[in-house]
């Protein structure tokens, strides 16, 4: 025989328990101090290559066709 429950689930507390699943939906975004462009939080902006106000990585610059 197995574990059954002793008392039903509320809806209140199955809610709670689901609660964070809706709040993923959208990420949240912060403006780089150097760009001012829209970028996740903590991560190197992709623009600029900036962290924390200094270069972490060199952005290549994409090549004209006048060239």
């Amino acid at each position: 025989m197995g574990a059954l429950p002793k008392r039903k689930t509320s809806k209140a507390r199955k809610n709670e328990r689901r609660s964070h699943i809706k709040s993923a939906d959208m990420p949240v975004l912060v403006e780089c101090s150097e760009c001012h462009t829209m970028k996740l939080p903590h991560i190197v902006c992709p623009v600029c290559g900036t962290y924390k106000g200094r270069e972490v990585i060199e952005i290549k610059q994409p090549k004209s066709k006048s060239e």
